[in-house]
């Protein structure tokens, strides 16, 4: 007999994803209480990916609803940058990877899951983390729920 394999929050992806056309940024920014915001700033924030590549998989995004990196103004390029280097520290005293995958995928094609607004990812990444099931079944196991891994990095987080 075989251990199913849960990963309960994945099912609405599955089932092709929310049935609104709100932004999940715009609605994290204006939710002060948003269970899976991990820090906030001025002018940006970090909020966990509800459809991770890997545990600790987080999202910067500005608080303003912008498309592409040409519409910042300097000072959220600044912040969306510095909560990036403070993710990476996060997660490094968290989680302990071995390197991380930062990135935009800007437009449908390249990826973005959320076109109309721009978001940076950061991946935590860690030595033979790509296992039989991303390969075989287009599946990933995540050993952590998303709401635990949060609460680490809101504790890890740099003052």
């Amino acid at each position: 007999m075989t251990d199913p394999l849960w990963a309960p929050w994945r099912l609405e992806y599955v089932q092709g994803g929310a049935d609104t056309d709100e932004c999940i940024f715009c609605a994290a920014a204006a939710d002060a209480r948003h269970d899976l915001v991990v820090r906030r700033g001025e002018r940006a924030f970090a909020i966990m990916n509800l459809y991770p590549y890997s545990n600790g998989h987080l999202m910067v995004a500005p608080y303003r609803h912008l498309a592409g990196p040409g519409e910042l103004d300097d000072a959220e390029r600044a912040e969306m940058w510095r909560l990036m280097d403070e993710a990476v520290r996060a997660l490094t005293d968290a989680m302990s990877p071995h390197g991380f995958n930062a990135g935009i995928n800007i437009g449908r094609v390249a990826g973005a899951g959320v076109e109309g607004h721009i978001h940076l990812h950061v991946v935590p990444r860690w030595n033979g983390d790509t296992n039989f099931m991303p390969v075989l079944a287009d599946v990933k196991v995540m050993p952590e729920h998303i709401t635990r891994t949060a609460a680490k990095l809101r504790a890890s987080w740099p003052a």
